[in-house]
């Protein structure tokens, strides 16, 4: 009986340990966070955590395991901020700190709105192993390797089917009205952030990720191609959904010069200013931009500035509106918590968070396949 005494009190404790970090956790936010989202985070939130803390200790019927209890209640809070915002746990920490395009990965970008239940398929790679298993745009994973999603982010999910063996995953999709279970091998996409082709009239450079080297391989591996043949460029930012906002400037500096391509807004209303100032490389290269709901974040960056500043032309799908900045804050359990700190305007005042890019020919979510992106590019350049 004294041991089940001991073991009681064991558990209190740490169920007041777990109220304490969550406590630190609004501290954080109420620190870091967005402009009018920590207005939110009110005494009478402390109130409420507190009130129910006490009701779990004393009336339920069962004792639960404290640090699974608060496990949930750290990702409820953090996950309902914004789309972006995670709490992430040891393993999905550990994955998004070594994050690299060259682990194995089934080839779909899932993404998971404000009121969305399960993660849901916003692009898919061509001949990706994810195609092939005859996923589709639209799909929604309720489960994966057994493991139901309902309280997972995007970036969680989309952490999930990255791995450094080439081993499957198997899938519970929900379709319309069915239910399927499907068994998809993972595979190496791309063994570097892009890739690049010539297809008849136009060269595709095709981003995968805005993470460095990338703009530094590009620099080095395709500019050189570009100035040569002098064919229209198609970026093709369709499912490029990782990246950082220092590398996609980077990138756009090889396209545009400018003092001021935007801002970042931060709590109290600061701006920090984003400015391309290097020479461009290709300032006069005619150019169409492709895109998806799979370009997000950074993606989403270089097609806004380029379709406001260059008049570059947008063809695919409306984009989500995820240009944000956010930082990472590790805990001590090995878990972590990432947490929007600013949106992106672009200078001529256009929020993009939210909003996103907006296509100038739009082509249907049914119909995301190389060769309908080709014949609107084709419309585009009549005399090529």
């Amino acid at each position: 009986m004294d041991i089940q005494k001991i073991m009681r009190s064991q558990r209190i404790r740490l169920v007041f340990l777990s109220a304490c970090v969550t406590l630190c956790l609004f501290f954080v936010l109420e620190r870091n966070f967005l402009p009018g989202i920590s207005q939110k985070l009110t005494h009478k939130g402390f109130d409420l955590l507190a009130n129910v803390t006490r009701l779990v200790k004393n009336d339920y019927i069962d004792e639960r395991d404290p640090a699974r209890t608060m496990d949930g209640a750290y990702k409820g809070l953090i996950d309902s901020l914004d789309p972006v915002s995670s709490y992430l746990g040891t393993d999905a920490t550990a994955k998004y700190l070594r994050r690299d395009s060259r682990w194995a990965d089934i080839g779909v970008v899932l993404f998971k709105g404000s009121f969305g239940l399960f993660p849901q398929v916003a692009g898919i790679v061509e001949d990706s192993p994810a195609e092939k298993a005859g996923l589709k745009p639209g799909d929604t994973f309720s489960a994966m390797d057994g493991r139901g999603t309902l309280n997972w982010s995007s970036l969680e999910a989309n952490l999930y089917l990255k791995d450094l063996e080439q081993k499957p995953v198997f899938l519970k999709v929900l379709r319309e009205n069915q239910t399927l279970e499907v068994n998809v091998e993972r595979a190496v996409l791309f063994p570097e952030p892009f890739s690049f082709s010539s297809t008849g009239a136009f060269t595709v450079l095709s981003l995968h990720n805005l993470y460095a080297p990338c703009v530094s391989e590009v620099r080095k591996k395709i500019l050189p191609l570009l100035k040569s043949r002098k064919k229209p460029l198609v970026l093709d930012l369709r499912n490029c959904y990782e990246g950082e906002i220092e590398e996609a400037r980077d990138f756009l500096n090889i396209f545009i010069q400018s003092p001021r391509i935007g801002d970042f807004e931060k709590k109290g209303e600061i701006k920090d200013p984003v400015a391309c100032l290097a020479e461009p490389d290709l300032a006069g290269l005619p150019a169409v931009l492709w895109t998806n709901r799979g370009t997000m974040g950074a993606s989403e960056l270089v097609a806004a500035v380029l379709q406001g500043t260059k008049k570059v032309k947008v063809i695919g799908s409306e984009t989500p509106g995820l240009v944000c900045r956010q930082e990472l804050f590790p805990l001590q359990d090995g878990s972590s918590v990432l947490v929007t700190s600013g949106v992106f305007t672009l200078a001529s005042g256009k929020k993009l968070w939210e909003e996103g890019v907006v296509p100038d020919e739009k082509i249907g979510f049914e119909d995301q396949g190389p060769a309908a992106y080709l014949k609107r590019t084709a419309v585009l350049f009549p005399n090529r």
